[in-house]
């Protein structure tokens, strides 16, 4: 590929008013105007006593945020990239970054919640307009991580340092996906830096498997974590809800008692499909051998407390012996130890690898940090905690026209969603008292965005 003109007769000029970048908006949008979005806010969000008018019209700006992390902004001042070219002839009620800072600035933790609970019945909407999540499959799962995201500066409410190391603000996720789909955000919360991963995990759990219900899902529910969250109250609330659990377990006193019990004969081979990453020796794990046994958790807690399920353990060999803690025993030193808490109705075949499939939300994280949620862009907590939730909905949208679109993109990350079906430059033309998008010809992806176009009520010229 060479450029085809000479310096002297290739010119530049951003002198087009008809002209847009992010043509894939308007059906995407679209889409969340159909499923009430815009609706819900006003109805819900009621910023009172906000001072300079930044609790006015707080549906049009919440749609302005939604919009601009869709097509790819970052930050505040990224939001900026909806008032380009043509965009104001197509749509309505966008705010300036100024003004949506000063919207995000007036938000209380009440404010959020009320947030959240908007965003809570447009994912349920969403769900039913575009069968973003299948309601008929065996199982769903819920997956619960929190990840700190770095900040810089002690200006930013709430940053501190937590079990990283780095100055931050600790964020909790759900999300829900099924094994013909991918996963779908369903509760978020911000937290300080320093709080621990499993800190008010109980109350967002039973906050995300309601919303998980109330989008129609009857399916069993298995609710996977990593070890911290491995407590008597998540165990709760999934019972409470009907939930199955598989939570990892830290490798502990009572545990390793558990271990010692397993007879040598007990254990079945493994081979892995794919190999599995052993973060602590630092290689990749193709083959190990696992077993259950029953075991009550709990047992330090008020007899209610008390869960007997089962343990799965997946044990594979020790490369550097010499890295055990002083004190256990040799069966320890010649073996690593994996453990999963399950009362997952499925075979230990089954089970033990579904619960590896947990890592996937790891994936989630990526992709917002990729899009959205790159920065925390506040010196404000509560204004960085409304971030978070309305990333977590363009999250979500543009998932959901993506699974509109094609059966690739369905599963695709979001910034490919972006890449083939939003930013697609585009320019407006008139005529018929009608407006007329006219596309790059031979867009690779022109077929799967005339799908999402049309899914979304608008026509093709033809």
């Amino acid at each position: 590929m060479k450029v085809s003109h000479r310096p002297a007769e290739l010119f530049a000029a951003f002198d087009d008013p008809d002209l847009i970048a992010h043509a894939g908006l308007v059906p995407t949008i679209r889409l969340a105007e159909r499923c009430g979005l815009p609706a819900l806010v006003a109805q819900k969000v009621k910023l009172t006593g906000a001072k300079n008018g930044a609790g006015t019209a707080a549906e049009a700006k919440a749609m302005s945020i939604v919009g601009g992390m869709a097509a790819g902004a970052d930050s505040i001042d990224d939001l900026d990239l909806l008032r380009h070219g043509g965009l104001a002839r197509l749509f309505g009620g966008v705010r300036a970054p100024s003004t949506l800072g000063t919207f995000l600035r007036a938000f209380t933790w009440g404010h959020v919640r009320q947030l959240e609970s908007a965003v809570a019945a447009f994912t349920c909407n969403l769900a039913a307009h575009t069968a973003l999540v299948p309601t008929g499959d065996e199982v769903a799962f819920v997956d619960i991580d929190s990840k700190v995201k770095q900040v810089y500066g002690p200006a930013k409410q709430g940053a501190s340092f937590g079990y990283t190391k780095q100055r931050g603000l600790h964020f909790q996720i759900v999300t829900v996906k099924t094994s013909t789909c991918a996963p779908v955000i369903v509760a978020t919360r911000l937290r300080k830096g320093s709080a621990n991963s499993g800190k008010g995990a109980a109350s967002l759990l039973r906050e995300a498997l309601k919303t998980v219900r109330a989008m129609g899902i009857t399916a069993q529910i298995v609710v996977r974590a990593d070890s911290a969250y491995f407590s008597h109250k998540v165990v709760a609330a999934c019972r409470k809800a009907g939930a199955r659990f598989s939570l990892a377990v830290a490798v502990r006193k009572k545990i390793r008692e558990a271990i010692a019990t397993i007879g040598e004969d007990a254990w079945t081979p493994i081979e892995y499909a794919t190999a599995v990453w052993d973060a602590a020796e630092e290689r990749w794990i193709s083959d190990a051998e696992i077993t259950e046994v029953p075991f009550t958790a709990f047992t330090s807690k008020k007899k209610a407390f008390h869960t007997t399920a089962r343990l799965i353990v997946r044990r594979v060999k020790r490369l550097n012996p010499q890295s055990v803690p002083e004190g256990q025993a040799e069966l320890f030193g010649v073996w690593r130890h994996h453990v999963v808490f399950t009362d997952s109705p499925f075979g230990l075949a089954q089970a033990e690898p579904m619960h590896r499939e947990h890592a996937q939300v790891e994936q989630v994280f990526a992709d917002l940090e990729d899009s959205a949620l790159a920065h925390l862009p506040s010196g404000k907590f509560t204004a960085n905690a409304a971030w978070l939730t309305l990333a977590a909905t363009a999250y979500n949208l543009t998932r959901a026209a993506g699974h509109l679109a094609s059966v690739f993109h369905a599963k695709a990350r979001t910034g490919t969603i972006r890449h083939h079906l939003i930013n697609i430059p585009a320019r407006i033309a008139t005529g018929a008292r009608r407006l007329t998008l006219l596309l790059p010809q031979h867009w690779r992806w022109a077929d799967d965005f005339t799908d999402l176009w049309t899914a979304t009520g608008q026509r093709m010229l033809t």
